[in-house]
């Protein structure tokens, strides 16, 4: 038996995926969380052979968690199949990339294969990462645009990130010119539709 943990924080998707799968003879769901920071644990204590994480979850998002669980064989499992989660998630080191809107037995098959050694990805996601490329935000320019999102002041992100506000200006100002944006708001907008937050 394939063992697998499923990490989602949306109940109807992730019981869905779990029936789904409990329906094969040869994988069995061994446990389901709906946070990111609960994955290390459940995973230490079931001990799965496939991990299938959701990417935008509380607590820690699913490439996080990718990034901390290396060594497991890691499946992405979302909706958000942009090109810049992708490529993060393959630095992460992720076993496979698959976009939720795929047929059920193609993720089966996935964490067949993924169980057997091999890397499963979305092909048409592959292909547009390519052409995207990788994120050209620093880490903290992203965490700066992350705590911009809800428009807040540059104050308050200086307060939240404990940096100074002219550290945060310069921060928004190198991420505005990455995205090519106008303002910072158009920057936070460009780098989450390429996945790079």
């Amino acid at each position: 038996m394939i063992r697998v943990l499923i990490a989602d924080d949306q109940d109807l998707v992730r019981g869905g995926l779990a029936a789904l799968l409990d329906l094969e003879t040869d994988i069995e769901v061994v446990a389901q969380v709906d946070r990111g920071d609960l994955v290390e644990a459940a995973a230490a204590e079931h001990r799965p052979d496939v991990i299938l994480l959701d990417i935008e979850m509380p607590g820690m998002s699913g490439l996080e968690v990718a990034e901390r669980l290396r060594g497991h064989r890691v499946v992405i499992v979302t909706t958000f199949g942009r090109p810049g989660y992708f490529s993060r998630a393959l630095d992460a080191g992720v076993a496979g990339f698959v976009v939720k809107d795929a047929p059920a037995a193609e993720l089966a098959a996935a964490v067949r294969r993924v169980m057997a050694g091999e890397r499963v990805f979305d092909p048409k996601l592959a292909v547009s990462a390519g052409t995207v490329g990788p994120s050209p935000l620093t880490q903290r320019e992203r965490e700066v645009l992350r705590t911009a999102r809800d428009g807040s002041t540059v104050a308050d992100i200086a307060r939240r990130l404990f940096l100074t506000e002219g550290t945060v200006r310069n921060y928004l100002s190198s991420a505005i010119g990455k995205t090519g944006a106008r303002n910072r708001a158009e920057a936070v907008h460009v780098a989450e539709s390429r996945g790079w937050l």
